[in-house]
């Protein structure tokens, strides 16, 4: 048997065992593995130095570097989700009644564990914690495969969380990683759907392209992040000015950045100059079109083809609208799916904004940075959906489980 299918065969089994643990039993686990985390970061941390210096004698881009950075706050971020996760409820086994027909049949929808989950990642070490923990208290074994950047940081991790697992007598194979990075493992494994369910790829897009093209095995994909704040002729410019600054460039290397910003022409002039000086002193630089460069000193025009790029960087694409109805063209055009945010103080566009713009995540007056599973009260996220199959958004416990019809009767037979 080859290694992915043994590897993929044993978390098939150790599923069967998963779904049939109690909550209290899940939890007590869940708590055990975020202090495990606390008492082993020196190990964790020694593993991730040794890939933070092949990242950089590799010349990786400074997003994926600052993606594989784990630091003593970042281990900590880890910790605590799994703590939150560990208080959230249970969704497996939650009942929703469908009623009784007139025969008497009664009907109940169950939530039941997809089974095994793959994640197919890059530079994104966190993953093994977060991911790993959401799938086993939603019942679910994972197979983790991450890029050879963080290889050696996601092993140490899995380490630990399999030490956390022996203790409590239930199998590694509940969280597995794929410890060898070669393509050929990676294709094998997306063919195994006999025992795997559900691919989550998180990357780049092309790493997404590439498992939505060659997995035999249905796909949740999460493309790129290109989230856009628009800002409308009723906005407070105050507010306004810090949602940019947030979102733009406290941490440029995350698909819930901002990489586009949408001025109402008739605000333009009020926001635009002040827009121009705070991102000037963050030496962000402008990507315009002609009406809005005028603002900036430097502004690169780009023509409207040029809009819609992810940066993952100190830069931003800007562009003055019309009116409302612009806005929301430019972002069903340039826009991901991913989140998009509006600033105003006009509570009927607020609302007709968030009915209107087809994202996952829709903001009013709030950050794109919110756009997480840790700060929309999930815990963590194993991935943020942005095609519309049974999740859409960040996905949390209940996006890692589906339901089952349990029929009662007693005795009846169809005529």
């Amino acid at each position: 048997m080859s290694l992915i299918k043994d590897i993929s065969t044993q978390a098939a089994k150790a599923a069967k065992v998963l779904a049939l643990l109690d909550t209290d039993t899940k939890n007590t686990v869940l708590k055990d593995m975020a202090n495990a985390l606390r008492a082993n970061k020196e190990q964790i941390k020694a593993h991730n130095e040794t890939d933070l210096a092949n990242a950089r004698d590799n010349n990786l881009p400074a997003a994926m570097v600052d993606r594989l950075t784990l630091t003593d706050a970042r281990i900590e971020d880890m910790a605590e989700g799994i703590e939150v996760i560990a208080e959230l409820d249970d969704p497996v086994g939650q009942l929703r009644p469908m009623g009784e027909r007139p025969n008497g049949i009664q009907i109940n929808k169950m939530r039941v564990p997809l089974g095994v989950i793959c994640m197919i990642y890059e530079a994104r070490p966190n993953v093994t914690a977060d991911a790993g923990a959401l799938c086993f208290k939603s019942g679910n074994a994972v197979i983790l495969r991450g890029g050879k950047e963080a290889l050696g940081s996601s092993m140490a991790i899995a380490e630990v969380l399999h030490s956390v697992l022996e203790k409590h007598n239930l199998p590694k194979a509940l969280i597995s990683v794929i410890p060898n990075p070669d393509r050929g493992l990676l294709m094998e494994l997306m063919q195994q759907r006999d025992t795997i369910d559900l691919i989550i790829p998180r990357g780049g897009e092309g790493l997404i392209n590439f498992v939505t093209e060659n997995s035999t095995i249905p796909v949740i994909q999460h493309f790129k992040g290109v989230c856009h704040l628009y800002v409308d002729k009723d906005a407070d410019v105050d507010i306004a000015l810090n949602l940019l600054l947030n979102g733009k460039t406290q941490r440029t290397g995350v698909c819930n950045a901002l990489e586009g910003l949408v001025v109402h022409q008739d605000i333009a002039d009020t926001f635009l100059p002040m827009a121009a000086k705070a991102l000037a002193e963050k030496n962000v630089r402008i990507n315009a079109d002609s009406k809005a460069a005028q603002y900036f000193d430097g502004a690169n025009v780009i023509a409207d083809d040029e809009f819609g790029e992810e940066y993952l960087d100190l830069e931003i694409a800007v562009r003055i609208v019309d009116d409302f109805n612009g806005a929301v063209e430019h972002i069903d055009s340039f826009g991901s799916f991913h989140t998009e945010v509006i600033c105003t103080q006009n509570e009927q566009t607020a609302t007709l904004f968030q009915r209107s713009v087809d994202a996952s995540v829709v903001m009013v007056n709030a950050s794109s940075r919110f756009s997480d599973g840790s700060q929309l009260g999930l815990g963590a996220e194993i991935g943020i959906a942005t095609t519309k199959l049974h999740a859409y958004g960040p996905m949390g416990l209940e996006s890692l489980t589906t339901e089952k019809y349990l029929v009662n009767g007693v005795g009846q037979i169809r005529n």
